[in-house]
């Protein structure tokens, strides 16, 4: 067997992860890129409006994509790059939702994929106190110059993934998981007539409501950071909320998974509720940090740039204090975090 996939990111137009505006693809035949490809498109219909804070990411404007075929009219071709191969994906919980909720709101069937995340083998193999994009490229000794590049994203992404295999010695994805103790996620088959995924139902809601039910605030731009900061108060401290216990029927393989999850700075969503959707995928939160977390998010705006620049929290210090005495903490912007939870 050989390390052969497919690398895959997209970008979005709005906060609802079923609006793809671009996708980079990197094919990787025995470790080596052989093939790469990419588009720009227009989202779904109705789910094509451009969000200032997308666009302030990745730079593309509605007039971009205004000539450009839609994400149904394009996504054959998407399908027949990708072929038979798993699928690779820098926060994958990101990317492969963006190919099911587009596929729901297109009315489209999609194949089944099996998927790996490098976002958690990142976590696995290095030692970061920021697993985002930029980071682990870096330690993987992949340029990463032009990051939101869809195209440049999914090359950094497979450099990673092959920098990890050879680290574990592994030639294959098959044997990488097998050796980590891990089994490879499938997602499964898409086809009209099906349940569609909770995020879907969101967006759906928010069309029936109109533009003041859209999302606002928040992007989940791939490889997404929190993009600005949200007003807040002076001397406001967030309601902490309880800490929920973790769903114990939640997806192994999630990034959140297993996790224990501290949240500093305001967020754009209420705290008790960003508890509540990290437990409901597996996490424990918990409101201080010690030697238990591995997880901290940082709202206000922070993006992993900050963790050298020094724009941090008290909380964030003490975790870069842990991290740097061999304690395992990632910290996450909440954008990210948006991104691991299902969207904004």
């Amino acid at each position: 067997m050989a390390l052969d996939f497919t690398a895959i990111d997209f970008e979005t137009a709005n906060g609802f992860r079923g609006s793809p505006c671009s996708v980079g693809l990197t094919k990787v035949r025995g470790g080596v890129v052989v093939e790469e490809a990419s588009w720009l498109m227009r989202p779904p219909e109705n789910h094509d409006h451009f969000d200032f804070h997308n666009t302030r990411i990745h730079g593309i404007r509605a007039e971009d994509v205004a000539g450009a075929p839609r994400f149904g009219e394009i996504f054959p071709e998407i399908a027949g790059f990708i072929g038979d191969d798993i699928l690779a994906a820098h926060n994958a919980a990101f990317d492969l939702g963006v190919i099911r909720s587009a596929l729901e709101v297109s009315g489209l069937t999609g194949p089944a994929y099996d998927y790996v995340c490098t976002v958690m083998l990142s976590r696995r193999c290095y030692s970061l106190v920021s697993n985002s994009l930029p980071y682990a490229a870096e330690e993987a000794g992949v340029p990463l110059v032009n990051h939101h590049d869809a195209a440049e994203d999914a090359r950094a992404c497979a450099g990673i993934l092959v920098d990890i295999a050879r680290r574990n010695q592994a030639n294959s994805i098959a044997e990488l998981y097998l050796s980590l103790g891990l089994a490879i996620p499938t997602q499964q088959a898409i086809r009209p007539g099906d349940a569609v995924s909770k995020q879907t139902l969101a967006a759906l809601a928010a069309l029936e409501a109109g533009p003041a039910g859209r999302t606002q605030g928040v992007s989940t731009a791939a490889g997404g950071s929190a993009v600005g900061p949200v007003p807040g108060r002076r001397g406001f401290w967030p309601e902490e909320g309880p800490n929920p216990l973790p769903n114990p029927a939640a997806e192994p393989g999630h990034p959140l998974f297993g996790q224990t999850v501290v949240f500093t700075g305001e967020l754009a969503i209420a705290r008790p509720e960003a508890k509540q959707r990290a437990a409901d995928l597996g996490a424990q939160p918990e409101s201080r940090v010690t030697g238990r977390t591995t997880v901290l998010v940082v709202g206000d705006g922070f993006v992993a740039s900050d963790l050298r620049s020094g724009r941090l929290t008290g909380k964030a210090k003490r975790v870069l204090e842990l991290h740097g005495k061999g304690q395992q903490i990632e910290v996450l912007s909440e954008g990210e975090f948006l991104q691991m939870v299902g969207g904004a």
